[in-house]
């Protein structure tokens, strides 16, 4: 390591975790401590044979607060602590979207060690479980030293913008409604002629006798894309939908795709290491049309 003073600390209860944090930030973001979850994102950082570390490292792991899961008839509440195996293996009471989605992240070792919070709080990305929380109407619960909040998964992962954190503030659970979709699909990209992963789309749809009465439709890469005007469009359209309806869906997105030209919405790199927003997009598209001719059959 490069340094041998790194300091590692376990607080057990809020109080001591918001008492050790506050003490060791100074306010210089060279110098912040370290929050340690399952510790996923800070290992693939590590790319030298020299690990680099900060000083003061608060590791997550004791909080038995956050390793909490609890079912109502209408919620399932996660801690944010809990592992993405966890999750997958409470079998059928998770909604079928969230289990879709944490299932084609990384391998079973990864999950095993992945927390649920350090998915969802990655900042340079929105990885697997974004999609599915923002979908289901998931809802965060958010700590301060001083206060706590809820706030809707899709106000927490903008399409613009850092995420929805406060400085010293963290996640701490995550409700999830247990509102049965009738369909769901799931597609993980990955960059042609490699096994790269790139983003992820999600489309799930609620049928209610033989009208197509809820339909969702998320990405999530780079960033968080939801085109919620073409979800109005077919919301409550009678089924089997026509070919003109489906096709103005799918114009819909295109034309709001445009809006993210040169932007990195992708996850993969394209040529000479550049991301590359036109493959994502063209992907992003095709799926949605297969999607819509399976809802239309």
């Amino acid at each position: 390591m490069d340094n041998s003073l790194t300091q590692v600390f376990f607080p057990g209860t809020f109080q001591d975790l918001f008492s050790t944090w506050s003490r060791l930030d100074s306010g210089e973001e060279s110098k912040k401590p370290l929050l340690y979850a399952g510790g996923i994102e800070f290992n693939r950082e590590q790319g030298k044979r020299t690990i680099t570390v900060p000083e003061n490292i608060i590791s997550l792991e004791r909080m038995r607060e956050l390793h909490k899961i609890t079912r109502s008839e209408r919620y399932l509440e996660i801690g944010a602590m809990v592992k993405l195996n966890q999750i997958i293996h409470l079998g059928k009471i998770v909604p079928e979207a969230l289990h879709r989605c944490l299932l084609d992240i990384a391998d079973p070792q990864i999950r095993n060690l992945a927390t649920i919070g350090g998915n969802i709080c990655n900042p340079k990305r929105r990885l697997g479980a974004s999609a599915p929380m923002i979908a289901l109407d998931a809802q965060y619960e958010l700590r301060t030293a001083q206060s706590s909040r809820w706030i809707s998964a899709s106000r927490f992962s903008s399409v613009h913008g850092p995420l929805a954190l406060e400085p010293q503030e963290i996640l701490t659970r995550i409700r999830v409604p247990l509102e049965p979709w009738t369909f769901t699909w799931y597609r993980k990209f990955r960059t042609p002629g490699s096994n790269e992963l790139g983003g992820g789309i999600l489309f799930i749809v609620k049928i209610q006798k033989n009208i197509l009465s809820d339909i969702r439709v998320i990405y999530s890469g780079r960033m968080v894309l939801r085109e919620r005007s073409a979800e109005t469009m077919l919301a409550g359209k009678l089924l089997p939908l026509d070919k003109k309806e489906t096709k103005a869906f799918v114009e819909k997105w295109k034309a709001y795709l445009s809006g993210f030209d040169g932007m990195e919405i992708a996850v993969f790199p394209g040529e000479n290491g550049f991301f590359h927003p036109e493959l994502a997009k063209s992907q992003i598209l095709n799926f949605i049309d297969a999607t819509l001719m399976h809802i239309s059959d």
